[in-house]
């Protein structure tokens, strides 16, 4: 299944910064093994925002529920999910 995802960052401008160092590397791990495992096949950033849209190819709502909880930032993220299906006028499905 592809779900359409926008992720907004929002760490708390009081976070020790060593800590923010700590959860921003774990972050950009997770991200791209998830990237390599083909999970999350595309990420775009938000010009002028702390935010991205993602695209992630997993197997249901709750795969996708696991991957988005795991995220080291995700306690300080607004996220909005949209499920995707293939448009019937889409020339490259069929």
């Amino acid at each position: 299944m592809l779900f359409h995802v926008r992720m907004d960052v929002h760490i708390p401008t009081d976070l020790d910064p060593d800590v923010r160092a700590e959860i921003v590397a774990r972050e950009k791990g997770y991200s791209q093994d998830l990237q390599r495992s083909g999970k999350w096949p595309h990420i775009w950033r938000i010009v002028g925002e702390y935010s991205n849209f993602s695209i992630f190819d997993v197997t249901d709502n709750d795969e996708l529920h696991e991957i988005l909880s795991g995220l080291p930032l995700f306690p300080y993220m607004d996220i909005a999910v949209t499920p995707l299906a293939t448009h019937p006028s889409d020339i490259a499905a069929g």
